[in-house]
């Protein structure tokens, strides 16, 4: 095994040895040996965001006439590079960190400091540099919403409209096929399954509306607070051009908190949309459920569409073909349902002026934002753009629906048609045939009155 060499660094408290390859500096090093926990690290598109923050802060340290331009320069070409991944190998530290995520502020305050000091040749500080006018206290939170914002609009906005789209042509393309509906896994009264499809668009088009809705706080932010919110240490007109310079440069409407105490003391923003997460998580395991459900058998189960078959069931039963496509966003649902609970409990830790269990939160509702995104494109396309129907299966079953007997009621009453329903059960004759038999209703009004597709629309039924 070759040796890694090593080169001596220091902080305020002392020295330390890091990778001679390393950017990171002390602090960085300190994080990686106190928090040996996970080997989870900050994710991609949360160090994304941080150093589009320290890009910004530059920029408006430099507008407001404390940071020069030669200083400014390196920051900016060191901090885009973080922004574009570069450099994520310098970002080693757990997520199960400090709770302010001052280890992941300072870690990228120095890998900036050290990249724009090797490049620009001009020595930059972590902290009276890089990280000027600014706290880790008001820096993460930032870069918390920052990131949750531009994931929410650039991936998982799409990703539900394309999902929304998808169910809603499939539907279309379904309107006039009836088949039984059913309520408590048995069967009820008719419905086709384009308006069955169009329940999930619906709820699909819920969930967008609703992640907009929460998307209005979460583009609040906390810059300029610095430690306490009071703004101790940052010009009056830091943050709000620092929120001006994150707007341009992520094409979205940033502005700074109305309250920078609330937005450094918790993070209610990101609670409110985790559940909104949960929500589309939900909606998704009834659709893939449905799906399920619906695609069950061949012949022991409901049979009524065909998933697309995508890979062997089984390693034992030749010829299995199992809906996974569902059973993967149904493990995704559970997922985003569990990190919603953690950022619940992470939420309820803002004690009085700094909520304390940041990295974990930026964790779970960025990994939460991912998984859905993907699988929104997934079941869109690889489950129910594709599935095709069994039209026998279902017109066989409807004929046979003794719930039918429903639209009866007002003519015949309430009684005979439970009978009616009973006898057709139990013989597994169709329900018009036994209708003819007890009651005095003509066979052409029979087939008025039990039409399937004509039931499907609702109201009374005219003879």
């Amino acid at each position: 095994m070759s040796q890694i060499n090593m080169r001596t660094v220091t902080d305020s408290m002392g020295e330390m040895s890091v990778p001679e390859t390393a950017l990171y500096g002390a602090q960085t090093q300190r994080a990686v040996e106190n928090f040996p926990i996970s080997g989870l690290t900050m994710p991609r598109s949360f160090i994304q965001a941080m150093g589009w923050v320290k890009k910004s802060c530059a920029l408006s340290n430099k507008a407001l006439g404390f940071l020069s331009e030669d200083k400014t320069k390196a920051i900016v070409k060191a901090a885009e590079q973080v922004a574009e991944g570069a450099l994520d190998k310098q970002f080693p530290i757990d997520v199960f960190q400090t709770g302010s995520g001052t280890s992941t502020n300072m870690n990228t305050n120095e890998v900036v400091a050290r990249y724009a000091t090797l490049e620009a040749g001009i020595d930059i500080h972590p902290n009276d540099d890089v990280n000027m006018s600014q706290s880790s206290n008001d820096v993460i939170p930032t870069a918390i919403h920052v990131s949750t914002a531009v994931q929410a609009k650039h991936k998982l906005l799409p990703a539900l409209k394309h999902l929304h789209k998808t169910i809603q042509a499939k539907a279309k393309s379904l309107e006039n096929i009836t088949k039984t509906g059913r309520t408590h896994l048995m069967d009820a009264m008719p419905v086709t399954l384009g308006q069955e499809l169009n329940g999930w668009a619906q709820q699909i088009a819920n969930g967008i509306q609703r992640i907009e809705s929460a998307l209005e706080h979460v583009q609040l932010l906390a810059i300029g607070g610095t430690a306490v919110g009071t703004g101790i240490n940052a010009h009056p007109d830091f943050g709000t051009k620092t929120a001006q310079y994150l707007s341009s440069e992520t094409n979205v409407a940033f502005s700074v908190s109305p309250n920078l105490f609330e937005s450094l003391s918790c993070q209610d923003a990101v609670v409110a949309f985790s559940g909104q997460l949960r929500v589309i998580a939900v909606s998704f395991m009834k659709i893939a459920n449905d799906l399920r459900w619906m695609n069950s058998g061949p012949l022991a189960g409901i049979a009524e569409i065909y998933l697309p078959a995508l890979q062997p069931g089984s390693s034992i039963m030749p010829g299995k073909v199992n809906p996974v496509i569902c059973e993967s966003t149904m493990m995704v649902s559970a997922q985003v349902m569990g990190n919603d609970a953690t950022i619940m409990v992470a939420g309820q830790h803002g004690n009085f002026q700094l909520n304390v269990m940041l990295p974990v939160i930026a964790y779970n509702v960025l990994q939460s934002i991912e998984l859905l995104s993907n699988t929104a494109i997934m079941l869109a396309d690889k489950a129910i753009k594709g599935f095709t129907v069994n039209e026998t299966e279902i017109k066989d079953r409807l004929a046979k629906n003794p719930i039918l007997v429903t639209a009866l009621n007002p003519v015949i009453g309430y009684e005979l048609g439970a009978k009616i329903a009973k006898t057709a059960y139990a013989e597994n004759r169709a329900l018009l045939d036994v209708a003819k038999e007890m009651t005095q209703l003509s066979e052409k009004e029979l087939k008025t009155y039990l039409d399937p597709f004509t039931l499907t629309k609702g109201g009374l039924v005219e003879k």
